[in-house]
């Protein structure tokens, strides 16, 4: 097996765990794209649906209708954008951010379950290799 085709098997079993983690073990209580979108918009303080879908490398209208999700559960709410009556940003709550928290420290908690036995340089590198193919992406 070449080092391309085991990373490629490998991250389909890793994608595998960690949907099948999501849906059995129910870790917090956000979805995969609500946790993203939620993470990216405070990052960013407030985003535009379509900086959203930008970064996120998804079409506006399935970042629209996740994000009307995110809004109809109080995640966000919007953001009037006062030089144009029909653009808006999304702000996260109190309750959003409360609930970013929790998903987060769920992940992390779980991560930390599954890495106990790595040393702390080994994480780092997982760390610094996985962003390292993810920023490959953009």
């Amino acid at each position: 097996m070449t080092p391309e085709e085991m990373i490629e098997y490998q991250l389909a079993i890793l994608l595998r765990h960690v949907t099948s983690t999501s849906i059995h073990k129910k870790i917090g209580v956000l979805d995969r794209s609500a946790y993203l979108l939620l993470h990216q918009i405070g990052k960013q303080g407030s985003a535009s649906v379509k900086a959203l879908a930008d970064s996120s490398k998804l079409d506006i209208s399935t970042v629209s209708r996740q994000t009307a999700a995110l809004e109809q559960r109080e995640y966000v709410y919007r953001i009037p954008d006062p030089n144009d009556g029909r653009s808006y940003s999304l702000k996260m709550t109190p309750y959003g951010e409360e609930q970013l928290a929790e998903h987060r420290k769920a992940r992390a908690e779980r991560i930390s379950e599954l890495t106990a036995t790595w040393t702390p340089e080994e994480r780092q590198v997982f760390g610094e290799l996985l962003t390292k193919l993810n920023l490959n992406f953009l």
